[in-house]
């Protein structure tokens, strides 16, 4: 899947991106991701490489489970990896959702690189119809992922605690979209 923008600050020659089932290979870019300080500044710090090798296996599995699905951006143009997005079964408040979650690489953040890979994963989403909502929720301190959820068309539902990773409570705002 690709998408073109001319959105955000222009990515020049790199106006397109695809999103690509996650897979083997994929470990070292998770480590990019998950095992940084500055990149899980808002997601509780990072994850240890043990923590790293199961989530891994986790996201290998996630499609065949029926449960989600995990997807690497990757730059069209390119082919450089330049991210992750994915989304899978949760229970909020009762209803079962998808959630959503998507993560940038520094080089790449400012582009619309989010932006895209995350309208393609909803639309993967919407695709499977399992769920009717779905919903993001992002550190109340991350304006980026905050904005990314106002410009595509998330309702701002209400601010909550939320618990992740397991044993780390944080403010997070409860954005929902509506996937019918």
């Amino acid at each position: 899947m690709s998408m073109n923008s001319k959105s955000g600050s222009d990515m020049s020659n790199k106006s397109s991106v695809r999103i690509e089932p996650w897979g083997e290979g994929d470990l070292p870019l998770l480590k990019k991701l998950l095992g940084d300080p500055a990149m899980t500044e808002h997601l509780g710090g990072p994850e240890s490489d043990e923590q790293l090798v199961r989530r891994q296996a986790r996201y290998e599995k996630l499609v065949e489970s029926g449960k989600g699905r995990m997807f690497k951006v990757v730059l069209q143009e390119t082919g450089e990896a330049a991210g992750s997005v994915g989304y899978w079964d949760s229970s909020h408040n009762g209803e079962e959702i998808y959630e959503i979650g998507w993560s940038v690489l520094p080089a790449f953040q400012g582009q619309g690189i989010a932006s895209m890979a995350t309208t393609l994963a909803i639309a993967m989403a919407r695709s499977d119809g399992k769920h009717r909502f779905l919903h993001a929720f992002p550190s109340v301190e991350n304006p980026p992922s905050n904005a990314l959820c106002r410009k595509l068309g998330f309702t701002l539902v209400e601010e909550c605690e939320f618990e992740y990773p397991k044993g780390h409570f944080m403010r997070c705002n409860d954005w929902r979209l509506d996937l019918l």
